[in-house]
């Protein structure tokens, strides 16, 4: 198949087009800056200009194409890159341009937990996102993964620095006792790539979640005995203190807490996988297991002798 990719030099991204290629598809990536992006992949892909807040752009990108993958998301906002410009209308400019383009399939990636009640923008855009998918008149199948843990997350990645650097213990915003299912990389891109060969995903929705269910507090421990510090105490801080302290950093070009973040703390993000797990087989790694590749105990200093 020709497949385009909105969000494809991302995280998730990178992970769906290269799984994508493996299976022989021809793929396109609508990217910001497509020069940086050709070189990203294990094989050449097409690359066109642009961004999903440019009709031109997503007309270029989507001609001749049989199927698109959206993946295009924010975590935070920044300038005119408004959850709601992103997740809502961004949707619905690459709905509107698909149809024109006369694509005939649309995997799109929402969230786990999005809903139009969420207590985060974040999660109520999504939900938004979600409405027009299943509005369109498209072959549509939508995904609401868990988090997503793997090289280059931005999730587990962030808390192994904390808990590095944190001296004597770890801090933990709340009480720590958020579900989540982590879900590794490499079943998200496999099972996007499956639902190409999978009549069952047509016009449906799927929940993402890994074979576990974790507390925040037990997410943080397993990333403890991670970097080699299985014995540094977890520390509840207020949320009072987290609000301050995103305040504070909404100063930074990325702050890494933000208000939002915080919000969405305050519901599970768990779902029923039942069903993804009957369409596609139940993802089998662990966050404990994925994150042996990626992360690393600290190295005293002597050890890196000889090295």
């Amino acid at each position: 198949m020709n497949i385009t990719i909105t969000g494809g030099t991302g995280f998730v991204g990178r992970s769906v087009v290269n799984e994508l290629l493996r299976r022989r598809h021809t793929i396109r990536v609508l990217a910001r800056r497509p020069d940086g992006a050709r070189s990203r992949f294990n094989r050449p892909v097409d690359a066109v200009a642009g961004s999903i807040a440019d009709p031109a752009a997503l007309e270029r990108a989507f001609a001749g194409a049989d199927a698109v993958v959206h993946l295009v998301g924010i975590i935070r906002e920044t300038g005119d890159q408004t959850f709601d410009a992103v997740h809502r209308q961004g949707t619905e400019n690459v709905l509107a341009a698909a149809k024109k383009a006369g694509v005939g399939r649309l995997l799109h990636m929402s969230a786990m937990g999005s809903s139009l009640d969420a207590p985060s923008e974040y999660g109520r855009t999504k939900a938004a996102g979600e409405e027009a998918v299943r509005r369109s008149p498209l072959d549509w199948t939508i995904f609401r993964p868990s988090i997503i843990f793997g090289p280059g997350d931005g999730f587990v990645s962030l808390l192994a620095g904390i808990v590095r650097t944190n001296p004597g213990f770890v801090p933990v915003i709340g009480p720590g006792t958020t579900r989540f299912m982590p879900v590794s990389i490499r079943e998200v891109a496999r099972i996007f790539a499956d639902a190409f060969e999978k009549p069952e995903a047509s016009r449906n929705s799927f929940e993402l979640g890994g074979p576990e269910t974790l507390t925040f507090d037990e997410i943080c421990r397993a990333i403890a005995e991670a970097v080699g510090k299985p014995d540094k105490p977890l520390v509840h801080l207020p949320l009072w203190w987290g609000r301050t302290l995103a305040v504070l950093m909404a100063i930074l070009p990325e702050p890494p807490l933000t208000l939002d973040q915080l919000r969405s703390l305050g519901r599970d993000n768990v779902g029923d996988v039942s069903s993804t797990a009957a369409v596609f087989g139940a993802p089998a790694e662990t966050l404990s297991a994925g994150m042996r590749e990626y992360v690393r105990p600290n190295l005293r200093r002597d050890s890196l002798v000889g090295i």
